[in-house]
């Protein structure tokens, strides 16, 4: 496996040294709670961007979920056992924000599969800690529409965050993007659980440069 290709395996294998991937399986429908209108423009504008970077779809209304991107903004992680039927969407919401608490996270991301494996649904829980709150908005915004965009490895941006500053805005990295859009090729299987997948993913992204 070359170089190409170990970088692009990297990105979808877990710690346990197991591969991963998925991607969206059908239209996205975000809602975005906890946030002024302002923000909330710019978050969505950073899904629309990379939905239509994957050359996905976006819908208003998710037929299942209603929406099946769901982010949430919070100050104290406490304040997610509040939010009214949250528990009926996330089994075990208050031990999950008992770890939230213990570990001192500032966000955290749960996915849902359909019986394809491909993903159906996204929570993403954002608390505003000081770290976060020094973060503008559309790079807030635009690293969060990535994460969610297709299932990364837990460890996938640990060396290098998958954004960059150019001009003083934030852009998705070079290698990154086109990750992305040869994970969405349509002759590309919405799950994989094998790390040949990085290999035809690595192929594609030849393709594209």
């Amino acid at each position: 496996m070359d170089e190409e290709n170990q970088d692009i395996a990297k990105l979808f294998t877990r710690t346990d040294g197991s591969y991963v991937f998925a991607r969206w399986g059908r239209p996205i429908a975000p809602v975005i709670f906890g946030v002024d209108d302002a923000t909330l423009a710019v978050f969505k504008g950073a899904v629309e961007a990379v939905v239509t970077l994957a050359n996905h779809k976006m819908d208003e209304v998710d037929t299942e979920l209603g929406a099946n991107l769901m982010v949430f903004f919070c100050r104290d992680w406490a304040e997610l056992t509040e939010v009214p039927h949250l528990d009926q969407l996330v089994p075990d919401l208050g031990p999950l924000v008992g770890r939230l608490q213990q570990a001192d996270a500032n966000q955290y991301r749960i996915f849902r599969f359909d019986e394809a494996g491909a993903i159906r649904a996204c929570f993403v829980f954002l608390r505003m800690d000081d770290h976060l709150s020094r973060v503008s908005a559309d790079v807030l915004a635009l690293s969060q529409a990535v994460q969610m965009i297709v299932l990364w490895s837990d460890s996938a941006f640990d060396q290098m965050p998958p954004l960059a500053m150019i001009d003083g805005k934030a852009v998705l990295r070079p290698h990154i993007a086109d990750v992305v859009r040869a994970a969405y090729d349509p002759v590309m299987p919405l799950a994989a659980q094998d790390a040949s997948h990085a290999l035809r993913l690595a192929a594609r992204v030849g393709r594209l440069n």
